[in-house]
């Protein structure tokens, strides 16, 4: 399960930039393409934040659906999973989004 170490990055890298300003609300970008699965981080991030600045801060994820483009008939089409098959049956294709995992914004409380 690398869904906690990659959570307990994301926590680092926000207390590392807002010390112990006390967050409400943490959005991230987790592409379906990723790898990470959002419930894992969801759970993660509700035992980790546990005595920290980020205690009782909510979790919003947004998954981006994967999308590419063959480089056999130039057509671009959505990926909803691993199989990177166009349409036009070629698996010739470049990925262009699907594979995010950022932290897309922070908010904190009144210190």
């Amino acid at each position: 399960m690398h869904e906690m170490a990659i959570t307990q990055s994301v926590l680092d890298a926000i207390v590392a930039r807002l010390g112990e300003a006390p967050v409400t609300c943490v959005r991230l970008e987790i592409g379906r393409l990723s790898g990470v699965v959002p419930d894992s981080v969801r759970f993660c991030f509700d035992v980790l934040c546990a005595g920290t600045s980020l205690e009782g801060a909510r979790l919003d994820i947004a998954e981006p659906a994967g999308r590419a483009r063959c480089r056999d008939c130039g057509g671009e089409f959505t990926l909803d999973d691993f199989i990177l098959l166009c349409p036009c049956g070629s698996a010739d294709v470049s990925v262009l989004a699907g594979r995010e995992l950022r932290i897309a914004s922070v908010e904190v409380g009144h210190v």
